[in-house]
């Protein structure tokens, strides 16, 4: 009995271990740009991040609009507003959205190919730990835009969810 006991009970952990973690859902909403001066070589990409269950780590993103896009925090060093890199990720908890936001956590898009228009749209990967890629298409708004809370707009239905 011993000998076929071990494999079942490796099996049967091993398959609620994969249940549990197809069961997070990660919902990225209002996912938006500023546009850009025609001569900028960076933008920002906002958005808000939730996971129905569980933890996940926002680790990194990508978008063809630009060279390179990281993870930054925006804050307040001796009066001068400094941006930073975010190092080791940006969790994620399940009851706490966390919002990529103007003035806060936000996606910088390095070396941009063309300047961000207002009135288009562009592709964002955005890389979990744990979900792996999630696309998003990111709304560029204008220069000054605050998002779907200032605008009354949600642009995040665009393949914003990730089982």
């Amino acid at each position: 009995m011993r000998s076929f006991a071990r494999p079942l009970l490796i099996s049967a952990v091993t398959s609620l271990l994969l249940i549990g973690a197809a069961q997070a859902e990660i919902s990225v909403t209002s996912p938006f740009s500023r546009a850009s001066a025609p001569a900028a070589r960076a933008g920002a990409a906002f958005l808000t991040v939730s996971i129905d269950a569980g933890t996940d780590k926002l680790v990194g993103a990508s978008s063809p609009v630009a060279e390179k896009a990281e993870l930054h925090s925006h804050m307040m060093e001796n009066g001068i507003a400094r941006m930073r890199p975010v190092e080791g990720g940006i969790a994620v908890t399940a009851g706490t959205p966390v919002e990529l936001k103007p003035g806060g956590l936000h996606i910088m898009l390095i070396g941009l190919k063309a300047p961000l228009k207002q009135g288009e749209s562009f592709p964002l990967t955005l890389k979990f730990e744990k979900a792996g890629d999630v696309a998003v298409t990111v709304a560029v708004q204008g220069p000054g835009a605050m998002g779907a809370a200032m605008t009354g707009h949600d642009h995040g239905g665009h393949g914003d969810h990730q089982h």
